[in-house]
């Protein structure tokens, strides 16, 4: 039960910056907008000096030569995952938009801002690993799960879409790799160091005050109403981990733990917010996906510790 206690405190923790957030815009403590602001910072700061600062120490020639396999295995679970998504989002709504909303939010999890802060916390030594286990999910998302799903009406051509990866975050991994296969990151000065290491601590504090900002938004009382986001955060949160992990036990040939494990965390995560930012920003009604995101995120705070505790004493 170790690991329970252990991630239900990192869950409290993540879980009290989005209550922060949440109060900070429903009192109007924040400007209009900030969660635009934080969310650049992000992107553009907090996140790509964690990424560069963790490839550019740990991201060595054994470290690439052991993620052969590791990283094969991500791309038959990212393929496996977008093929099921596809019918198991019909049930969950009529209309095509609510059905696609729901189509991603099955496939993709939020990897990115909960999926980052809940690994640096639980599991700070394969930060490294899940970014690496999370590139085909992202490849999934820019090529796929956005342009297809997210976007109305999308006809972003294959170059369109290759340009999405030219974002900080794919920079910094591509850096921080060469950086740390080549070993100049023992001659990086300390102040710079610190400068990257001091902005990445930032990345799970202002990620969850991001949410909490993001959700403030949404009617509660209607969306506590809606029964099948319920059903839709129960699959997400509950039903594909512990299939995930039971499937694991049976199978005839095992995988390492770090690529159980960066599995499980990729599977166990809410609903990912991209679900209301993007179709947002087209002018679509997002209140369906917003619910889906703030019940799948509350939920998450007590749903990730009993999947992980499971997953670990079986």
């Amino acid at each position: 039960m170790e690991i329970f206690y252990t991630t239900l405190g990192r869950m409290a923790f993540l879980f009290t910056f989005i209550a922060i957030g949440y109060l900070l815009a429903k009192i109007k403590a924040v400007p209009e907008g900030s969660e635009a602001v934080l969310s650049k910072l992000e992107s553009y700061l907090f996140i790509p000096c964690l990424v560069l600062s963790s490839f550019a120490e740990s991201f060595t020639v054994e470290k690439l030569t052991s993620t052969g396999g590791f990283f094969v295995f991500a791309c038959v679970l990212t393929v496996v995952m977008v093929l099921l998504s596809i019918p198991l989002g019909k049930p969950f709504a009529k209309d095509d938009f609510t059905r696609k909303i729901c189509t991603y939010g099955i496939a993709i999890a939020n990897i990115g801002f909960m999926g980052n802060a809940v690994v640096e916390a639980v599991f700070p030594h394969l930060f490294v690993d899940y970014l690496i286990f999370c590139i085909p999910i992202n490849v999934a998302i820019y090529m796929w799960g956005v342009p297809v799903l997210l976007i109305p009406s999308s006809n972003n051509s294959i170059k369109s879409r290759l340009k999405s990866f030219l974002n900080p975050m794919f920079i910094c991994l591509f850096v921080g790799a060469v950086v740390g296969l080549t070993g100049l990151g023992k001659h990086i000065p300390a102040w710079a160091n610190s400068v990257m290491s001091s902005a990445g601590s930032c990345m799970s504090p202002a990620a969850m005050l991001l949410t909490g900002m993001t959700v403030s938004k949404i009617d509660l009382k209607k969306t506590f109403a809606k029964l099948n986001i319920y059903a839709l955060s129960f699959l997400r949160l509950i039903i594909i981990p512990l299939c995930f992990v039971g499937l694991m036990k049976i199978i005839p040939f095992g995988i390492s733990e770090t690529t159980y494990i960066c599995a499980l965390c990729a599977l166990s995560m809410p609903l990912g917010l991209n679900m209301v930012v993007i179709p947002g920003a087209y002018g679509k009604d997002t209140t369906v996906a917003a619910g889906m995101a703030i019940i799948s995120h509350l939920l998450s705070c007590i749903t990730i510790p009993i999947v992980f505790a499971i997953a670990m004493s079986i």
